[in-house]
């Protein structure tokens, strides 16, 4: 019996390469996305290997239980969850339509955070003792500022963080590990989304190869926090000992 990965946001970006290293490690996978067309072409790319593709919107609100509903029904049992899916908004709080502010905090908030709680249940029934197992949430460098021009995208990565730290001491002898990977700016369609293509951040991004492999191993070795590049690593370590309304100047300063 093979472990099972279920991935959100596998259609491109790190969630595809994530969804990649899991099968290369032998895991079955489910992939989630709102593009059935990106899965498919992701299912057939990985040839012979047992991939299940669940076209989803995350954004709805319920949609973390139906999505747990449909592997249910399938049968399936789920070792690893990633929750990779969300996206960013570029512009003034007040200014930026509070229904697309929602649905982002919907999907980077609400529904990884009732994903895990649906999940880790079965996570902890799971029959496989000798392999990893546990949860990958997504967060960012942004977790560890606040952000002016995203301020509701930065404080959601914010969020991911704490509740994944916190996570780690619940589950503490268990065998599961929660890991929380944070990337800084990364070579995907984030920017585009956001509306962000003009910031400084785009000048300086990571492969999103990179940043998956950075949090597939990191979440092997059991680490609890994983933020790729050695530039990113200095910068959180930095955040711990700058006053935070220094922070939110600099942050401002970079999406210009």
């Amino acid at each position: 019996m093979k472990p099972t990965a279920l991935i959100t946001g596998a259609s491109g970006g790190i969630g595809y390469e994530f969804a990649r290293l899991f099968a290369k490690s032998g895991y079955n996978l489910i992939v989630v996305a709102r593009s059935e067309d990106k899965l498919m072409q992701l299912k057939e790319e990985l040839g012979e290997h047992p991939v299940t593709i669940i076209p989803h919107d995350l954004s709805e609100p319920g949609a973390a239980e139906v999505l747990y509903s449909k592997v249910k029904e399938l049968g399936l049992t789920v070792e690893v969850l990633v929750n990779n899916a969300g996206f960013g908004l570029n512009g003034q709080f007040d200014e930026l339509p509070l229904l697309d502010q929602q649905k982002m905090l919907q999907v980077n908030v609400n529904t990884l955070t009732e994903l895990t709680h649906l999940f880790l249940q079965d996570i902890k029934k799971a029959p496989l003792p000798d392999i990893p197992k546990g949860v990958i949430n997504v967060a960012s460098t942004a977790a560890f500022q606040p952000g002016p021009k995203m301020a509701v995208y930065y404080a959601s990565k914010a969020y991911v963080l704490s509740f994944s730290e916190a996570l780690v001491e619940e589950l503490r002898g268990t065998g599961i590990t929660v890991s929380t990977l944070c990337p800084g700016a990364t070579d995907t369609n984030f920017f585009k989304t956001a509306k962000a293509e003009h910031t400084k951040l785009v000048k300086s991004t990571m492969s999103p190869v990179d940043v998956a492999k950075a949090g597939f191993l990191g979440f092997v070795k059991g680490k609890r926090v994983i933020v790729p590049g050695a530039a990113n690593q200095s910068m959180a370590y930095a955040s711990k000992f700058v006053p935070r309304s220094t922070a939110a100047k600099l942050a401002h300063y970079m999406d210009q």
